[in-house]
């Protein structure tokens, strides 16, 4: 399994994820990501899911 992912929406990089203890940490490829910058989540697939929501207006970052 790896330890890091880059997370794309609408084919533009979003970010990355790094494995870490307590989940994968997403740092923030474009200023538009930036609310989602240093946030932990389960696993890539979530972070993924989360940036696609951000971007379509559906995510509040701070709900993340």
């Amino acid at each position: 399994m790896s330890d890091t992912y880059i997370i794309e929406v609408s084919s533009e990089a979003a970010g990355i994820v790094v494995r870490e203890k307590s989940g994968f940490r997403f740092f923030a490829a474009v200023h538009k990501f930036n609310p989602l910058d240093g946030r932990i989540f389960k696993n890539a697939r979530e972070a993924e899911r989360a940036a696609t929501r951000f971007l379509a207006g559906q995510l509040d970052p701070v709900s993340v």
